[in-house]
């Protein structure tokens, strides 16, 4: 679809000669002065508005202020035959990309109309990606309302604003890296970078060079001048995950960076400042390690300004079925499934279930659930049996305390439902989420059942 532009000019044969010159490539639209503009602004969305200064009755920077207080707002480039320095501030100031001076340069009109165009869409997809990022990272985006998560939540608001450094502590696939990014994208530094760094996913010999940087020649491979992730971070976050598997000799760079915000490259004695705001995140005991002499007591203590403990997810268990709820319909929706959900029963074993690997084992879950049984709805018959093999007595939908065997536990399933429904096979099959021939043919294997 062309892109739009509207023409204000009051001398007719300047705007209708830039109409021939520009409708091959573009929508045109012609103002004759400023109050056209305002209502052609009002009825059509605009991409360029190309207007003249000096026109009968209002001026071409009223059009500008006029044009950028739309909501689409276009892209604004100024015409005049007394070009000067006073004029192209003036211009700038009240919104213009650019300005040109009369007699117009088709050619030059032309680029300049393109690189405006460009350059739009690039802010436009920009504000987009912050949009997004903004939505999926904002502290309303961190599902449940645990107690535990409800203070975590209420510290990122304090910690957000700040400069101090901050230490995430928790189990694995607990949300640490999703926290960090909560942090920068509630904090002043959103629209700058936000660099994550898996330190245990580097080798030693390289993560020194990943995080500072080095000079052509510095070690042998070094071909070429390498800028570090504390340098490409600069007025933004780093985020340093499992900082507790650096070697010595990072420890020791990284604690001289904190003391001062200043760094070298390797093979460089030039120091680098930086603006940085450093987040890090361990699932280890930092301070056994200093105990144990295997981190700097010291650093530690520079990392250890603000602590914010992320729980697992089985002391949030009010969360899970939030939790559940969510991932299912969204990978659902990603592989183009219609989930038919999970019955109670499910929820309450899941509820009840360990979660070694927290949330990002739940999400796992979720995924190989809808992938594998479809629009079906879940049944713990459908459950792995890592899932059933802790499972407890299920009576009145809560659980007890004496483990059973997955056979018993069928068995209990089995009894709980036809007692509820006073024995009635149809809507026990219903309730369990099984055919009434599989129910049949559970229950001939335990006799007792038959009488109910």
């Amino acid at each position: 679809m062309p892109k739009t532009i509207l023409i204000v000019d009051d001398e007719k044969h300047t705007r209708e000669g830039l109409m021939l010159a520009l409708e091959d490539k573009y929508d045109i639209y012609l103002a004759a002065n400023a109050d056209e503009a305002f209502n052609l602004l009002d009825l059509e969305k605009f991409d360029v508005v190309l207007t003249d200064l000096r026109m009968t009755g209002k001026s071409g920077l009223k059009v500008i202020d006029k044009a950028i207080s739309m909501p689409n707002k276009p892209i604004t480039i100024m015409m005049t035959a007394y070009g000067s320095v006073e004029t192209a501030v003036e211009a700038m100031k009240h919104g213009a990309y650019d300005f040109l001076t009369k007699p117009i340069n088709l050619e030059k009109l032309d680029i300049l109309i393109t690189r405006s165009l460009n350059t739009r869409k690039l802010v436009t997809e920009n504000n987009i990606l912050h949009e997004r990022l903004d939505k999926k990272y904002n502290l309303d985006g961190l599902i449940g309302n645990s107690k535990s998560l409800i203070d975590v939540i209420e510290k990122v608001k304090l910690v957000a604003q700040s400069k101090a450094t901050v230490l995430l502590t928790g189990e694995t696939g607990t949300g640490k890296e999703l926290i960090a990014q909560a942090i920068h994208q509630n904090s002043d530094r959103a629209r700058n970078a936000f660099i994550i760094t898996h330190c245990a996913a580097l080798p030693s010999n390289l993560l020194e060079s990943e995080l500072f940087g080095h000079e052509k020649g510095a070690f042998t491979g070094a071909m070429e001048k390498r800028i570090g992730r504390f340098e490409a971070s600069n007025n933004g976050s780093l985020f340093l995950d499992e900082i507790g598997e650096i070697d010595a000799s990072t420890q020791v760079k990284l604690l001289r960076f904190l003391e001062g915000q200043t760094f070298e490259r390797i093979g460089s004695n030039k120091q680098i400042s930086v603006d940085v705001r450093l987040i890090v995140a361990t699932n280890r005991n930092l301070e056994e390690m200093v105990s144990d002499g295997k981190f700097r007591e010291d650093l530690f203590y520079r990392l250890n300004v603000i602590t914010l403990e992320i729980p697992p997810l089985r002391e949030r268990k009010e969360d899970i079925p939030m939790l559940l709820g969510h991932y299912i319909n969204y990978f659902g929706k990603v592989n183009k499934i219609k989930p038919g959900g999970l019955n109670s029963r499910v929820v309450n074993i899941l509820k009840d279930y360990y979660w070694p690997g927290n949330i990002r084992e739940l999400k796992n879950f979720c995924e190989n659930i809808i992938v594998l049984n479809r629009e079906k709805e879940i049944s713990e018959y459908d459950l792995d049996k890592k899932f059933i093999s802790n499972l407890t007595e299920i009576n009145d939908n809560k659980l007890l305390d004496n483990p059973l065997s997955v056979e018993e536990n069928e068995k209990n399933l089995i009894k709980n439902a036809l007692i509820e429904v006073e024995g009635n096979r149809t809507k026990a099959s219903k309730l369990l989420g099984i055919s009434r021939r599989t129910l049949h043919r559970k229950i001939l294997k335990w006799p007792e059942l038959e009488k109910i």
